[in-house]
């Protein structure tokens, strides 16, 4: 039996890497300059369709593809940008601000409803379940979770993810120093869809776990990498 994986969704998947990119050509011209911008899209491309054979499979309609393919999407612009001779901290920088284009993108009615159900009832009960089927483990390169009830005063509810999907790929794709920047665009999404976002540890910083606790009007406590503290938001 061949092993499943995403190859059959290619052109879907290069058609929204192509879209995300093309949001921050701009901001990428004002960095780099227009012909390196040329290059540095069509490498990114290039890189991206490579990798897609190697997106490890974790369900044809999985929820978690919306955590994972990001993360896919910026190893493709990182290695893009080691070929111009770029570091991780300006990788971190780029997807900073793709993050934040993403987002923007994202129309404010959607915003607010995405805030609103993410604080529901229904929504709860999805991650209750969505936490047990994790921990049967039936994708190897998935995440695990446990659901932790709120403590009524500093949290309404968290999530503890003890396997991470995203840092599982990058090590296997040699680019682990990667991933602290991809953890920190949380903190740009909670700020943004408001969710009140407390995390004190990640895996990718080498800890048991990423202890998300999220509280529905609260402040925002997520470490950013200093690369990316540098970056102008306008969230």
């Amino acid at each position: 039996m061949s092993q499943k994986n995403y190859v059959s969704q290619k052109p879907r998947l290069l058609k929204n890497f192509d879209k995300s990119i093309s949001r921050i050509r701009p901001v990428l011209i004002s960095h780099y300059g227009e012909e390196q911008v040329n290059t540095l899209i069509r490498d990114s491309h290039q890189e991206y369709e490579t990798l897609i054979p190697q997106i490890p499979y974790i369900g044809e309609k999985s929820p978690f593809l919306v955590l994972l393919l990001p993360t896919i999407r910026c190893l493709a612009i990182y290695r893009a940008l080691q070929n111009q001779g770029k570091t991780v901290e300006d990788a971190g920088q780029i997807i900073f601000e793709m993050s934040e284009a993403e987002l923007k993108s994202i129309p404010r009615l959607v915003r607010r409803l995405l805030s609103f159900f993410w604080f529901s009832p229904w929504f709860s009960k999805r991650l209750k379940k969505r936490a047990k089927e994790s921990q049967e483990r039936e994708y190897p390169g998935n995440f695990v979770m446990n659901y932790i009830e709120g403590d009524g005063q500093k949290y309404d509810y968290g999530i503890d993810y003890i396997e991470c999907a995203n840092v599982k790929f990058l090590q296997v794709q040699g680019a682990l120093e990667l991933a602290p920047y991809i953890c920190a665009t949380d903190k740009m999404v909670s700020e943004m869809l408001g969710w009140g976002l407390s995390r004190s540890m990640t895996i990718a910083e080498g800890c048991e776990k990423c202890d998300f606790r999220f509280k529905k009007g609260g402040q925002t406590f997520v470490q950013v990498p200093q690369s990316s503290k540098q970056v102008k938001q306008n969230i």
